[in-house]
């Protein structure tokens, strides 16, 4: 008799740490034996013993010493700040595009002081091609903030670091434990699919009752002592095993009490996002060449690509010559470059640009603070570029002056 006859049809799984007497691992077995976990999925309140805890924090430790991942950059050396920024840079980005990332912005602001005191266009262009550049924004504030209130030193208290720019309690928890071994738990999304699939929680990411449910079952598994493996483990366990697709159940440490292994039901946990048409809008992407510069602005703050160098944007290109007009330029030849379509989280956008050559006027000077720039496409920029502008840029590279 498999758990879920067992169980009865009218019940969830609910929480066996399942161990096998055979060395079969065959769920259906009337020789299993059984430790209760005591959980209630189906109303998403769960409760774990201590000893079931003890059993599961072991046995990620156990993994984590034959399996885990040990020599990341993040990882040598380890202060607040050298995490904080690994962090950062890794929300909903791999392992594998950030570490060059990584390795330059340590080289470039080797610490708070250096990171704080550097004017944002530099931070930036360290981020371009990261995306989601508010993570960068945060991390310029958050260092500032630090420098300024707490002499450079990183604080150690967690609601202190909660308050900081862009870290909330997940990542406030990674860095006060990974990096001095403090006693607090975590919930990214890697560690959030493990508990999910071992518990089988209904929900998923971003519901708010998901999220609720979670958070104590991470706070009871995490053990006192090992903190910071356990909570590098749990990571690694999702990043390398129990990964969103054809996760590797066959030698993850937890399947013998993985409820959703239990049952065949790896692929429904977490349940996915109800799915929203995604809106369509468009943009006419104007970019005012003289010989080898093209004419940019610096995007407010708040909104999409903010604070990041981009091309002019029109509605309607009827817009074009008073635009031009007031940049006292003057049209030569104008051609357009290839459509292409920019996808952001909650919206499509398709661009159209449209070079515009110009005659060398006395045109007005655009001073150095002005949200207009001229861009020298013979040089490299130290500044943020969107990654629309990047791709429009090789573009231009590629066309004859």
């Amino acid at each position: 008799m498999c758990i879920r006859d067992r169980l009865g049809s009218n019940q969830t799984l609910t929480g066996y740490y399942v161990r096998e007497h055979s060395g079969n691992r065959n769920f259906c077995n009337e020789n299993l034996s059984f430790i209760r976990y005591t959980v209630a999925v189906m109303t998403n309140k769960t409760t774990i013993s201590a000893k079931s805890a003890q059993i599961f924090s072991d046995q990620v430790l156990s993994w984590f010493q034959l399996q885990g991942r040990k020599h990341l950059p993040w990882q040598q050396d380890k202060t607040p700040y050298r995490v904080w920024i690994s962090e950062i840079m890794l929300q909903q980005t791999q392992v594998a595009t950030v570490i060059p990332y990584y390795l330059k912005f340590m080289a470039s602001f080797p610490n708070i002081i250096a990171l704080a005191n550097a004017d944002e266009d530099t931070v930036l262009h360290h981020w371009t091609g990261l995306g989601y550049y508010a993570r960068a924004r945060n991390l310029h504030k958050t260092a500032k903030t630090i420098r300024d209130n707490y002499q450079g030193i990183f604080p150690e208290n967690i609601d202190e670091v909660i308050a900081l720019p862009g870290i909330g309690r997940s990542t406030a928890g990674a860095i006060l434990s990974l990096a001095l071994n403090k006693h607090h738990a975590i919930l990214d999304g890697n560690v959030k699919r493990v508990l999910a699939r071992c518990y089988k929680v209904q929900g998923y990411a971003g519901q708010a009752i998901y999220e609720k449910t979670l958070w104590p079952i991470t706070e009871t598994l995490t053990p006192n002592k090992g903190v910071a493996q356990f909570n590098q483990a749990m990571m690694d366990l999702g990043a390398m095993i129990c990964t969103r697709s054809k996760p590797k159940c066959d030698v993850c440490p937890l399947n013998a009490g993985c409820l959703a292994f239990a049952s065949e039901e790896q692929a429904n946990y977490p349940q996915k996002k109800p799915k929203k048409t995604i809106p369509e809008k468009s943009t006419i992407m104007v970019i005012p060449r003289v010989n080898q510069q093209v004419l940019m602005e610096k995007r407010p703050p708040a909104g999409i690509w903010g604070g990041l160098w981009c091309f002019l944007e029109l509605s309607d290109i009827d817009q074009l010559p008073d635009l031009l007009s007031k940049l006292n330029l003057k049209q030569t030849t104008t051609f357009a470059l290839d459509k292409f379509r920019h996808t952001f989280s909650h919206f499509h956008l398709d661009i159209e640009a449209i070079v515009i050559d110009c005659e060398i006027l006395p045109a007005k000077e655009i001073s150095e603070n002005s949200t207009l720039q001229w861009y020298n496409l013979a040089t490299v920029a130290s500044v943020g570029l969107a990654a629309s502008t990047q791709k429009l840029i090789k573009q231009l590279e590629q066309l004859p002056v």
